[in-house]
Order: structure tokens, then sequence, then C-alpha cells
């Protein structure tokens, strides 16, 4: 077996790609290596749900047939990758991070699963999440089947929720590559928190046949990985139309950053207070030295700042809503009483208590929200700001109590993007952009619908002038 240094564990995928057709190792053996480390390293983050190693490695053989016969198949052949534990492989635990279905299997696996296995891409596991993506809410790190998802930075502090385990895998180099799901900031959060590239696609762009449903009007599937370009590659073969998705947008999508229109003549919007203000003082530098270099790619920036809406109260009260109707048989049965986080039990009971028309007025103010964004993407092509206002937090700390005793800034800038993107259903990239307090931090790019191509260009060209994405962790960084 080739001897992998580990430089190949943080590797793109474009790298691994070229070294597995010079044939500088197979992809039994790279899948084999993985595997070893993901199982070895998985556990002490709590970030492995389940190991594939059987099928893993047939799936790895069969890619290192076809390239042997010359059979090439895209960039993602023969590479390892992790999925979140809400998407079904037939016959193996889907438990989607909760206890009461610990033992559940399915007869069938998810859409973007066999699109991966169809180019040859290796399933080597399922990886750990915050238990029914954090239907309900929920109140610690530890709302998982699992245990908390420990930060690979700093195993003190959270990987972030719900995709924790993807996001925690991705940065400890346990895979080059994982799938997570956002329903309100499910992506952005482990991505930002654990200094990984993420993209939220548009909402209907990649397909949820499979995916457990939290909110059936804003589940969105999508990638972590090392590059704005490793998430490109993925979204390209996942995307697509399919009718066993009633949300679906029927649209795919083809990775062409080279066409995109010239950075010059992007408009960025932009919101000094999200920088100053809203941002925690000791992530401030970083995030403005982030700003400052994409001023410095050439694009046009512009102060703008959101409609005034309620948008946590309407995305909320949606995600309730819809969240406890999904799991209305887990509430009236009782077993509801099982899962890990006192929060999350009542408020899964609480949702059933929504009077429809309140529900009914969410969804109207959602359409206002929708169109009053549609205007504001007439001004500007896309939006930035930070990801998270700050490093991760303690696992030991209640997430609803606030993280400084200062108050809050009166103007909101773009504070609320993270809400009005998942209401809009609008794609976001999430860069690594710096440190605070030794952690990492991460900008945020939003786009109008289907602009993933200039979002990855933008990405593209910000990490082809900085580094932070090939950052490790201090305890797996080469001496």
């Amino acid at each position: 077996m080739a001897a992998f240094s580990e430089d190949i564990f943080f590797a793109t995928i474009s790298e691994l790609n070229a070294r597995l057709r010079r044939r500088e190792f197979s992809a039994a053996e790279l899948a084999r290596a993985f595997l070893d480390r993901l199982e070895a390293l998985g556990p002490r983050y709590n970030a492995l749900a389940l190991s594939l190693r059987d099928t893993a490695l047939e799936q790895a053989r069969r890619a290192d047939e076809e390239i042997r016969r010359g059979r090439l198949r895209g960039p993602l052949q023969g590479i390892p990758y992790g999925a979140k534990d809400l998407l079904s492989v037939a016959g193996r635990p889907t438990t989607w991070g909760a206890r009461p279905y610990a033992g559940q299997t399915f007869n069938y696996t998810a859409t973007v699963l066999r699109k991966l296995e169809r180019v040859g891409a290796v399933l080597i596991g399922k990886l750990t999440m915050i238990e029914l993506a954090g239907g309900g809410g929920y109140r610690w790190a530890s709302a998982s089947l699992h245990g908390p998802c420990l930060n690979p930075w700093d195993t003190s502090r959270w990987a972030g929720g719900s995709s924790s385990g993807s996001g925690a895998a991705v940065a400890a180099g346990l895979v080059p590559f994982a799938l997570g799901s956002e329903t309100w900031g499910s992506i952005v959060t482990p991505a930002a928190y654990c200094g990984v590239t993420g993209l939220r696609p548009t909402y209907g762009l990649v397909s949820r046949h499979g995916a457990m449903a939290l909110s059936w009007t804003m589940d969105k599937i999508g990638p972590m990985a090392r590059s704005a370009e490793d998430c490109g590659l993925v979204l390209q073969v996942i995307s697509g139309g399919d009718s066993q998705d009633p949300g679906s947008a029927g649209k795919s999508f083809y990775y062409a950053p080279q066409y995109a229109r010239p950075l010059k003549e992007l408009r960025l919007g932009f919101a000094p207070v999200d920088f100053q203000e809203w941002a925690e003082p000791e992530a401030r530098p970083d995030f403005l030295r982030a700003f400052e270099t994409l001023r410095g790619l050439g694009l046009q920036v512009r102060e703008v700042r959101l409609p005034d809406f309620p948008y946590s109260a309407v995305a909320g009260l949606i995600i309730d809503t819809e969240g406890s109707a999904a799991f209305e048989e887990l509430v009236s049965s009782g077993r509801v009483n099982e899962l890990a986080d006192h929060k999350q039990i009542a408020g899964l009971k609480a949702g059933l208590e929504i009077p429809a028309k309140d529900y009914l007025r969410a969804m109207r103010i959602r359409r206002l929200i929708q169109e009053e964004l549609r205007k504001l993407f007439a001004e500007v092509d896309l939006l930035v700001s930070p990801a998270r206002p700050g490093p991760a937090s303690k696992i030991n700390e209640p997430l609803d109590r606030p993280r400084t005793s200062a108050s809050r800034p009166k103007d909101r800038g773009l504070s609320d993007v993270g809400a009005a993107g998942n209401l809009a259903g609008l794609p976001a990239l999430v860069l690594p952009c710096g440190f605070a307090a030794g952690l990492p931090i991460a900008i945020q790019l939003v786009g109008r619908p289907f602009s993933e191509n200039t979002l990855l260009a933008v990405g593209r060209e910000f990490q082809r002038v900085t580094d932070w994405h090939r950052r490790r962790p201090p305890s797996l960084a080469p001496a």
C-alpha cells in the first residue's frame, strides 16, 4: 500500500484526482487511508456516525478499474467523501442524529448519493448531526445521539450545527469533502466555525429525495470542502431536477467560473456596521482585512441595508410549524421525550399548536421579503457579511445565551441575511478569512437565485490571494 503523507488528507479534489490519474496511488489505497483516519479520529470529535468501509472499498475498486480502462468520469472519480446522517443509504442505519431513530433503515439511497456514485465518488462514512437537524430548537451542543461534535481547532469548542460532523470531518482532514444540509444556518455555521469552505445552494437546485425533511419549503443540501473550486465541482454533480422532490427547480448547474462576469463589473453590497459593531471585537480586524481584500480584487462596493422585516420571527415560525408537522407522529407517540435536549422536546410539541392563520401570515410576509430582496439585487450582484459574528462557542455554554453583554447596534445592517437568505432560497458561499482567539472566522457571500458561478468565481479569486482555506488545526498541522 502507498505511504500517505499528512498533506494528502488536506489536498483539494483536483489535486487528489490528478494524482489518481497519474497512478501515484489507487482509489482503493486512498479510500483505505481515509477510512483508517476517519475511524481513528472521527470518534475523537464525535463526528463519525457510521463507517461504510465495505461498500466504500468496493466503490473504490470500481473506480480503479474504470480509470485503468480509460473510462474517466470527472474530477470526483475515486475521491472519498462523507455525508450528513440525514441522507439515506439503502439498508444502512440513518439515525437523523436522534435516539428514537437509532435503528432506522430505508430501502433506497438518497438522490445526491446516487449521483455521486455514478461519477465514481466514494462514500466512506455517515457524519454526525444535531438531532432532527435542530427541529424545534435546541439549547445545548450535546443535542445529538452522538454527543456534542467537537471543533478540531479546539475540542472545548463546538463544531457548529446542525451539519456539525460534516464541518469537523473536513476541517480535520477525515474526508476531502462532505455533504451537509441547511434550513437556517446549518451549512454556514459549521463551515465558519471549522474554517472550511461551504456552499448553500439555491433552494430547489439540489434534490432532497432521501433526505430527512425538516422544512419542506426551506431545506437545502450542499457541500463543505477545502475550497470554493471544490464546492463547485461537487455542486455540478449533485445538482439537477428530480421528479421525486416536489421542491425541485428542474435546473442543473455547470461549474464554469471562467465564464462569470469580470469581477470589476460586479457590485458588492455591504453594511459597515456588520464589520465594525455586529462582529465581536476580537474578530473585527480580520473581517475588515477580508473586506479590503475583496475590494482589492476590483469589485465595486456599495453600502446597503436589508429592507425592514422581522426576518428571524418569520423564518422561525415557518420552520417550527413545518418541522413539528413533519415529526407529528414522533410527538403524538411520546417518543419525542427520548430526545437529548429538553428545549427541543418542548419546541416540537409547541409547534403543533401554532394556528394556521399565523403560518399563513408568515408565508405572506415571506413573499413580500422575496420581492424586496429581488429589488435589492437589482442594485447589487452580491452581498458580503460575517458568516458568524465571532468564533465557535464553548460546548458547555447554552446556545441561547447572548454571546456578549454589550447592547446590540440599532442599525441592523445585513445581520439578518441568514434568515432572509434562507427565506428567499438564496445561495451563499462561506469563505474562511482569518482567526479570532485562535479560532477560525469566515465571511459569507450571498447572491441572487442560481448565481452560484458568480459566488464561486469571487470565492476562487479571494482564495487565490489568501491562504486561510489551507490552514490546518494546530494538532494536525505539519511540524
